[in-house]
């Protein structure tokens, strides 16, 4: 079964894969790596773009590790999942400090690095070193799952680990780069999740799913839990052109980008301004409220826009004021952009400070 499995796969390849993302002309590891690290859980098309700015500002692994992690994040914003762009920078300054800034080659050395778990190193080192390394990303998956039917959420421990027993089994001896990539683009654009084109498949003589009419049912979705509602109001404090904001934690949601600081619940904002920005109100004025999901819950934000006056010359830690024609070039989260984007657009005329 091995053998047929990763031939039909290989050959389907040869024909119908993909064949020019920008990653795939170089056994580079750095770029290799990045390339992986941008594909987790983000579409290639969204990706490409931000792999060529990156690799523009930062062209080797020791650039990148040399670089501020602010500057890292920047690159990022807009990206999602910022704990990659941390774990990134990390990686890097920790391959140049243990590795003589040279990827290792082995894939369980690999995965001891920042931010790069089994399935990323068996990619890196199966497409940069030629390992011998099965892969198990969520296209990967859902390929198995229906070819083999394999029941249960993929995602939990017990069907997790019986998977990447088939995918050991399955993996040929020659060519596993060539059948690795075939998994992924299989899954990326004939298996997929909804609608997948069996027509198109060269498993579809043999897949359990497809011939038990089980393709919409696998893999089998993580069970339901309710997406907790949560609320929060950010203060916009405008001053001459210039939106206040500060650092957030390293930890948490948007850890280490830019944002506009949080109105704690139930806090008056004059009292709560005044007190930790040194900062007089001179105008108020509520804007539209925004939606935005994570990954485990769903956070509206209530921006509150205020014209302010600065009362002292220096500033808090982690506190700064950018001006709007910076906003391109910052580390933001997307829901702060569009926030602060659409309040440009507008030209913020009826709170310009400068004119009271």
């Amino acid at each position: 079964m091995g053998a047929g499995f990763a031939a039909r796969l290989i050959r389907w390849h040869k024909r119908h894969g993909r064949h020019d993302m920008p990653w795939q002309s170089t056994r580079d590891a750095y770029r290799v790596w990045l390339s992986e690290i941008m594909l987790q859980q983000t579409q290639v098309a969204t990706v490409v773009p931000y792999y060529q700015r990156f690799l523009g500002r930062f062209p080797t692994l020791p650039a990148l590790a040399a670089a501020p992690v602010e500057d890292v994040m920047a690159l990022w914003s807009g990206l999602g999942y910022y704990a990659r762009a941390r774990n990134l920078h990390a990686c890097a300054q920790a391959v140049m400090r243990a590795h003589h800034g040279k990827f290792p080659r082995d894939p369980d050395v690999i995965a001891g690095l920042p931010g790069i778990g089994r399935s990323t190193a068996n990619s890196i080192a199966t497409f940069c070193f030629g390992a011998h390394a099965p892969i198990l990303d969520g296209n990967v998956k859902r390929v198995l799952c229906r070819a083999f039917g394999i029941e249960g959420f993929p995602g939990s421990g017990a069907v997790e680990k019986r998977l990447w027993s088939l995918a050991e089994d399955l993996m040929p001896t020659r060519a596993g780069d060539i059948y690795n990539q075939a998994q992924m683009d299989l899954g990326a654009m004939v298996c997929t999740r909804s609608k997948p084109r069996c027509a198109a498949c060269p498993l579809a003589d043999m897949c359990i799913a497809k011939a038990a009419g089980h393709t919409a049912e696998l893999p089998m979705r993580k069970p339901r839990k309710v997406v907790p509602q949560r609320e929060a109001t950010l203060l916009v404090l405008l001053h001459e052109h210039r939106v206040l904001l500060e650092t957030r934690p390293p930890a948490g949601i948007w850890g280490g980008l830019l944002s506009l600081p949080e109105l704690p619940a139930g806090s008056d904002a004059a009292e709560w301004v005044a007190r930790h920005f040194a900062c007089r109100i001179i105008a108020v004025s509520p804007a539209p409220t925004l939606d935005h999901a994570f990954s485990h819950f769903r956070l509206r934000i209530a921006p509150l826009v205020m014209a302010v006056k600065p009362g002292r010359q220096t500033m808090e830690p982690g506190l700064t004021w950018l001006a709007f024609d910076h906003l391109g070039s910052a580390a933001l989260p997307a829901p702060v952009r569009r926030i602060l984007e659409s309040l440009y657009a507008s030209g913020n005329k009826p709170l310009d400070s400068r004119k009271r």
